[in-house]
């Protein structure tokens, strides 16, 4: 089939630094804003005991319905919703004509929201337990939930639109990992800034809120910069589309190697979710530091990584994606290992910090430019065998896959704390560690199944 006609009237050009540079910025925001509750929902609802816990109980603490518990149930309830969401605000945005362009129109409206609910999830209404508190948690993640969708997807889209080599996309993939993992780093500062605000007199509760609410005004004009500035009509190469839903997903899920992506994917998910939810147990429970290590780990993971992007380059281009991904899947494992264990390293808590944080490096480089890449490919690959261009359900589907990783994520790794979440009994904490170990084997496994494509 022939390609669809484009979208512009002009040809669009491929996009100068400045553009891209705008474009890592939302990639940066919306990292920022989505970090309060992808990763502290549980640290604020279910939070570890040293001695007292650090935040009174504002939802039900035991298991419900079996070994789940509240907090789990709606963090996967949230995520699920957003699942549902993703498809169709990917159809949408594909087959969206508008003068800003049909991705930027989706930015503009999605940004304060987005920004918005993300703050307002942590504000319960009542200080203490209660129903309120539960139906209000409820509703902020649903609305925070959709109004992720309603911006993530379409900028995840022009990706694929920007990117108009597989060299670009992986220049473009680089970059936005780059922009995620600096909103995850600047994340992970809530535990040091919760601190500053506790020393100037204000409660643990109150000093989380106020740190929360900081760190997503930031998010907020970051994820404004290429919803203002950036001219999608001229760089992004875009087609019509008039694909209903069900076409388009016809259409994506007919691509095998996409479905062995997708299927390594959630299982990577699953893993990352359990450390992102487990960083703030595993520096106070299993190594005994203070609360704002934290923060030292995930700075020290994450500035190590961007050391590596450049040797992840050259070493893709020489092996391909494939080969470094596997490798990815089991250095990740080690690590995992390693936790578990841990208590029963003769080291010093800060050294074994500092060794696993620089050990996680390599896999966070490899997984955090990659995977934006291999869909950016499938898109166009795409493309030229049907003339579909899809790039925003392609997208979406990979976010949705994402989120059933981080709903299941969220829904076991609470009851996996039922075991054990205090210094005494760490038998939960570790046995996080071991599930998310299995999880790195399987997506190993499974992605020995993907033929990369050359495009």
């Amino acid at each position: 089939m022939a390609p669809s006609p484009p979208l512009q009237a002009d040809i669009p050009v491929r996009p100068p630094l400045r553009a891209l540079l705008l474009y890592a910025f939302g990639q940066l925001g919306w990292s920022l804003a989505s970090f309060s509750v992808g990763n502290l929902l549980v640290y604020f609802y279910m939070p570890p005991e040293q001695g007292e816990p650090i935040f009174p109980g504002f939802l039900y603490q035991g298991a419900v319905v079996g070994v789940l518990t509240l907090i789990g149930i709606l963090s996967a309830g949230g995520r699920l919703l957003d699942g549902v969401i993703d498809p169709l605000v990917a159809n949408w945005s594909d087959n969206k004509t508008a003068t800003v362009g049909k991705r930027r129109w989706f930015l503009l409206r999605g940004a304060l929201p987005f920004a918005l609910f993300s703050t307002l999830v942590f504000f319960p209404p009542e200080y203490a337990e209660s129903a309120s508190n539960f139906v209000w948690v409820a509703l902020m993640i649903g609305l925070y939930y959709f109004f992720f969708a309603f911006y993530v997807i379409p900028h995840n889209a022009l990706l694929a639109e920007l990117g108009h080599t597989p060299q670009d996309r992986m220049m473009i993939s680089t970059m936005i990992s780059v922009a995620w993992a600096l909103g995850f780093v600047a994340g992970n500062s809530v535990y040091v800034l919760q601190g500053v605000f506790e020393q100037a007199g204000y409660t643990p509760v109150h000093a989380f809120q106020y740190a929360i609410a900081s760190l997503n005004g930031a998010a907020l004009l970051f994820m404004l910069l290429p919803a203002l500035f950036l001219n999608e009509n001229r760089y992004a190469r875009q087609t019509v589309n008039d694909h209903n839903i069900l076409q388009a997903l016809r259409i994506v899920f007919g691509n095998r190697n996409f479905r062995w992506f997708l299927a390594s994917f959630l299982l990577y998910w699953l893993a990352l979710t359990f450390i992102q939810l487990g960083i703030g147990f595993y520096t106070t429970i299993l190594l005994g530091l203070d609360k704002s290590y934290a923060f030292t780990f995930s700075l020290v993971s994450f500035l190590s990584s961007f050391l590596l992007y450049f040797p992840v380059n050259l070493a893709t281009q020489r092996l391909g994606k494939r080969k470094i991904m596997l490798a990815a899947y089991v250095l990740f494992g080690v690590i995992f290992c390693a936790l578990v264990f841990v208590r029963s390293i003769p080291l010093p808590s800060t050294w074994i910090l500092y060794s696993l944080g620089i050990a996680a490096a390599i896999p966070l480089a490899v997984f955090g430019i990659l995977p934006n890449a291999i869909v950016g490919d499938e898109v166009e690959r795409e493309e030229r065998l049907t003339g579909a261009q899809l790039s925003g359900m392609f997208f979406g589907v990979s976010a949705f896959t994402m989120k059933v990783g981080i709903s299941l994520a969220n829904l076991v790794f609470p009851s996996l704390l039922l075991f054990g979440k205090s210094t005494d009994n760490p038998l939960g904490i570790q046995a996080t560690a071991v599930a998310a170990l299995l999880f790195c084997l399987l997506g190993w496994r499974v992605f020995k199944g993907y033929r990369e494509i050359q495009v």
